[in-house]
């Protein structure tokens, strides 16, 4: 089975993943970069006004194959 590497980067830090996982096929990727997202987001926030985050799949040789995003932002709409 092909490994993938999930590097990631939760708006303020970009983490590289040096182990990967083993998957059968290239939806699982997707899938999986997808729900790590929500769970970033979670973690972090709230955290200031806007936030980035964002998974890049990397296969064995190194290569970009996938990305997902996920882009945060609030602000006020009135005076406080």
């Amino acid at each position: 089975m092909p490994r993938y590497y999930f590097d990631v980067c939760d708006g303020a830090d970009v983490m590289y993943d040096q182990v990967g996982i083993e998957l059968d096929r290239d939806d699982l990727v997707a899938g999986h970069a997808i729900r790590a997202l929500p769970e970033m987001a979670h973690d972090e926030l709230p955290n200031g006004p806007q936030r980035d985050f964002w998974v890049k799949v990397r296969d064995e040789t190194g290569t970009y194959i996938f990305v997902a995003d996920l882009k945060f932002r609030s602000s006020w709409l009135r005076r406080r």
